[in-house]
């Protein structure tokens, strides 16, 4: 899903500031599936309001610079309708982890195991964060997201503490036996 988008989806939710947004994807449910960062967020937040899809309003703050506001119009609510009726692009899955296990022959059986290990406790650290969100999801769309997430990091930790014997062992037979 394309920033501008994501944005426009973000505020479909309510009102919020860049910061309430770059958080929500850093750290919140939104950081599973998409990246954003200050630099990309901000300018799709001012071409968003330049459209007319979003409105932009100024809170004065003790002792800090207003903070701007951002709120979805009926022409983004529109927009939002539109982006979202089209087909999303196939998920990308890059990873470095996997990388590194492709070329598994060039490293140690120990260091495999060490990477396997280190990936399963990734898995864990990301189920325990889907499940604090799934206690706190709404039934609806937001639930379903959540545990098709958990579901996904439950799988590969599975997988892996299941698995990780098969490349392991592989990496240990001699050139003959493979």
């Amino acid at each position: 899903m394309d920033i501008k988008t994501l944005c426009l989806g973000i505020l479909s939710l309510g009102d919020a500031t860049g910061y309430e947004i770059k958080k929500m994807v850093a750290e919140g449910s939104f950081s599973f599936f998409s990246e954003a960062s200050f630099g990309s967020i901000y300018p799709a937040l001012t071409k968003l309001t330049e459209q007319g899809f979003i409105s932009c309003r100024s809170e004065t703050q003790n002792n800090r610079p207003d903070k701007k506001v951002y709120s979805l119009t009926p022409k983004g609510i529109k927009e939002l309708e539109e982006a979202l009726e089209r087909s999303p692009k196939p998920d990308k899955n890059r990873s470095e982890f996997l990388a590194a296990l492709l070329f598994a022959e060039a490293i140690s059986p120990a260091r495999i195991q060490n990477l396997i290990d280190e990936r399963v406790e990734y898995h864990a650290r990301q189920i325990k964060m889907l499940e604090d969100l799934l206690s706190e999801a709404p039934n609806g769309a937001s639930r379903f997201v959540v545990e098709y997430g958990l579901k996904m990091q439950q799988a590969a930790a599975t997988f892996l503490t299941e698995q990780s014997h098969t490349l392991t062992k592989k990496n240990n037979e001699s050139p003959k036996e493979k």
